[in-house]
C-alpha cells in the first residue's frame, strides 16, 4: 500500500484501531459498539459520490502477547504456533476459508477472537508477532485484489476478549455469521450424516460401473449408506488433469448406462453422488471453443480455463448440466469441486463488459452457487451437495450441506486436525472426513487409527474392500457399527476439542446421558466433573492404557474392555475418585464405563 494515510480510528478498551488507506479514499466512517463487557463491534462504512474503484484499506491494531501460545484460523492446518508476518495470512472470500482468527492460551482459553462480516469479497486477516514490541500485530485488509467499482460499502469487525474455551468463542462467531441476512445455512438431509464410500483413493480415474457396484455392495454390508463417484466417469483419459472437463458426458467405456448404474446402486439401499469440477473447461473439450472470450483465466497447470460466471449463459450452462444429471440419472447429490478457482484477474474490471449481467465476480459466483442450490432442491428437496476444504466458509453453508476435510491420504493425524478445524465453524452442516485409506500390510490396530482419528465426523471410506485382509474388514465393520450406534453424540453432542497447539490430542463429545472421548496421545484426558451414567473412551494410541483426570468424585463404574475388532476382553470395576487414573485397554481398543 503506497504512502498510506490515517483515515479514522476508534478505541476498544485498551485497543487502538486505526484505518489506513490512500488520501483519495471517499468519506469513511469508523465506529465502535460495545455489545457486552469484552465483546465489541467495529463498523466500517464508506460513502462515495460516484463509482469508486476501491484501493486497499487496512484496519490494524496491536495487543500485548500475554499468556498466549497459539493462533487459530481456518488456514492453520499443521501450523499451530505464533506466526511472523510473512508466515500465515488468512485470505478469505465466499469460496475459500473464513475471516476469523482466534488467539488462545495454554489452557485452551480465548485471549482474543476477531472476525469480519465480509464473507463474500476477498479480504486478508492476520495476527502476527511484532518482535520489537512483543505484541500481536493484527489487521484486516480490504480491497487488496481487483474489486468492482462501488458507491457504498459496509463491514463489521467482531472482537471478543472474553474468557471462554476457544471452541466456544469460535462457535459464537459461526452463530453470528449464520444470523446475518443472506447467510442462512442450507437444510442438512439425514443422508448427509451417514458413512459413505468414495471411489477416489481406491480407483482414481480407473473405474468401471461393475467395479464401483461391487465396492458399493461390500461397503453397504459394512455400514456405508452412499457412494461418491469421483473424477474419471467423464473421460477415457486416466492421466489426471482436467483437459477433458467441460462437456460432462459419460464415458461409455466405463459407464455404458449411467441411469441403470445409479438404479443398481439404489437397489442396494445406497445414495449416489457424482463429482464435477465446476469452473473448469478443459483445453481439449469442445466447450473450450464454445466459451472462448468468457473465461476469467486460463491455467496451464490444470490444462483448463476458468469460466466467467458474470455471463448469464455461463451460469445457465453449468446449472443446466447439474439439473439434467439429477433428472436423467436420478442422482442424489453432487460433489462440486474447485469452486475457489473463480477469482478476478487484473483485467476483470477493465475489459469490456458486453454480455455480462453482473459486474462483480464475487457477486456472480454467489449468484451461481445460490441458483445451483435453489434449482437442484426444486428437483430433489433433499439434494446432497459436498464441498471440500478450504471452501468451507460461512457462505458455503448456504450453497451446500456437506463439508469434507482436504485431501490427506493415509495421514490420520492431519485428517483429525482438519475435521476438527472444519467442525469448529460448521454449525450443523455435515462435516466429513477425507477419504480413509491405508496399506493392506498395516497391522490391524494401526489401520484402525485411520478411522479412530475421524470419529467426530462422517466417515468416508476409500479402500478396495475385497482386497483388504479379513481382520481389517472386521475392524471396519466394528468401528463403523460403533459410529452408527453413537452418531447423535459424535455429531450433535457438546463438541470439545482440547489443546489445538498439540493437534487436538483429546476430543470429547458430551450427550445428555452418554459421553464419548477419544485419546490420541500419551496425555491425561481432562474429564472434569459430574460424569454421566455412561462414558466411552477410545484408545487411539499404541499404548495399552489410557490416562484420565477427574476433578471430583464420580463414584463407582463397571468397566467393559473391547479390542480393536470389537471383541470383549475383560470386565472390571473402578472407583473414579479425584485425580489421575490409568485404565487398561489395548491399542485401538475401547472402554465402556457405566455407573454401578
Amino acid at each position: 500500500m503506497p504512502h498510506p494515510s490515517s483515515l479514522a480510528s476508534v478505541e476498544i478498551g485498551s485497543l487502538h484501531l486505526r484505518l489506513e488507506g490512500e488520501q483519495s479514499t471517499p468519506a469513511v466512517s469508523l465506529t465502535a459498539e460495545e455489545i457486552s463487557p469484552g465483546l465489541s463491534l467495529v463498523h466500517l462504512e464508506i460513502f462515495a459520490d460516484a463509482n469508486w474503484s476501491p484501493t486497499p484499506l487496512k484496519l490494524s491494531w496491536r495487543r500485548p502477547i500475554v499468556d498466549t501460545i497459539g493462533v487459530w484460523c481456518s488456514a492453520s492446518d499443521m501450523k499451530r504456533g505464533l506466526t511472523l508476518p510473512w508466515e500465515i495470512t488468512v485470505k478469505s472470500k465466499a469460496t475459500s476459508h473464513a475471516p476469523v482468527i482466534c488467539l488462545y492460551g495454554a489452557d485452551g482459553g480465548n485471549r482474543m477472537t476477531f472476525a469480519c462480516s465480509e464473507v463474500l469479497e476477498h479480504i486478508e486477516s492476520t495476527a502476527s508477532v511484532h518482535e520489537a514490541t512483543g505484541t500481536f500485530a493484527c489487521h484486516v485488509l480490504f480491497f487488496s485484489q481487483p474489486t468492482a467499482p462501488l458507491r457504498h460499502y459496509r463491514a463489521t469487525i467482531r472482537i471478543d476478549l472474553r474468557p471462554a474455551p476457544f471452541h466456544q468463542s469460535l462457535r459464537e462467531v459461526q452463530e453470528w455469521w449464520a444470523g446475518m441476512p443472506g447467510i442462512a445455512p442450507s437444510p442438512v438431509p439425514d443422508a448427509a450424516r451417514w458413512p459413505m464410500y468414495s471411489t477416489w483413493y481406491s480407483f482414481h480415474q480407473e473405474m468401471t460401473d461393475a467395479a464401483v457396484e461391487e465396492q458399493c455392495r461390500l461397503s453397504r454390508e459394512l455400514g456405508c449408506d452412499a457412494v461418491i463417484i469421483d473424477d474419471g466417469w467423464q473421460t477415457a483419459d486416466n492421466a489426471g488433469g482436467y483437459a477433458y472437463c467441460g462437456e460432462w458426458e459419460v464415458y461409455c467405456g466405463k459407464f455404458p448406462d449411467m441411469a441403470a448404474h445409479v438404479a443398481r446402486i439404489h437397489a442396494l439401499g445406497m445414495k449416489c453422488l457424482l463429482w464435477y469440477s465446476v469452473p473448469f473447461i478443459g483445453f481439449k473439450s469442445p466447450a473450450y471453443q464454445r466459451f472462448r472470450g468468457k473465461f476469467l483465466v486460463e491455467q496451464d497447470y490444470f490444462q483448463a480455463a476458468v469460466l466467467d460466471p458474470r455471463f448469464p449463459e455461463v451460469r445457465e450452462f453449468l446449472i443446466g448440466l447439474y439439473e439434467n444429471a439429477i433428472r436423467e440419472w436420478d442422482l442424489d447429490g453432487l460433489k462440486l469441486d474447485f469452486v475457489d478457482s473463480f477469482a478476478p484477474s487484473a483485467t476483470s474490471y477493465t475489459d469490456g463488459v458486453e454480455g455480462r449481467d453482473i459486474v462483480s465476480v464475487p457477486d456472480a459466483v454467489d449468484r451461481l452457487m445460490r441458483d445451483v442450490n435453489i434449482r437442484l432442491r426444486r428437483i430433489k428437496p433433499d439434494i446432497l451437495i459436498e464441498f471440500r476444504q478450504s471452501y468451507v466458509g460461512p457462505l458455503m453453508r448456504n450453497y451446500g450441506n456437506m463439508f469434507r476435510a482436504h485431501d490427506c491420504p493415509n495421514d490420520a493425524l492431519t485428517n483429525r486436525v482438519r475435521i476438527v478445524d472444519v467442525r469448529l465453524l460448521a454449525g450443523n452442516t455435515a462435516v466429513h472426513s477425507d477419504m480413509l485409506m491405508w496399506s493392506n500390510h498395516e497391522p490391524v490396530a494401526s489401520a484402525a487409527l485411520q478411522l479412530l482419528n475421524i470419529l467426530f465426523s462422517v466417515p468416508q471410506v476409500s479402500v478396495r474392500i475385497d482386497e483388504i485382509p479379513e481382520d481389517h474388514r472386521q475392524m471396519l465393520a466394528f468401528w463403523l457399527g460403533f459410529w452408527r450406534e453413537h452418531r447423535e453424540v459424535l455429531l450433535d453432542g457438546d463438541f470439545q476439542p482440547f489443546h489445538p497447539e498439540q493437534f487436538y490430542p483429546f476430543v470429547l463429545a458430551r450427550g445428555a446421558s452418554s459421553w464419548i472421548g477419544a485419546i490420541y496421545a500419551n496425555i491425561a484426558a481432562p474429564l472434569g466433573n459430574r460424569l454421566p451414567g455412561e462414558l466411552w473412551l477410545v484408545n487411539a494410541t499404541p499404548w495399552s492404557r489410557v490416562l484420565v483426570e477427574l476433578d471430583t468424585d464420580s463414584g463407582s463404574y463397571d468397566v467393559e474392555e473391547y479390542d480393536v475388532l470389537g471383541r470383549p476382553v475383560v470386565s472390571s470395576q473402578v472407583a473414579l475418585t479425584p485425580g489421575l487414573h490409568a485404565l487398561k485397554v489395548g491399542p485401538s481398543g475401547l472402554l465402556r464405563l457405566r455407573r454401578s
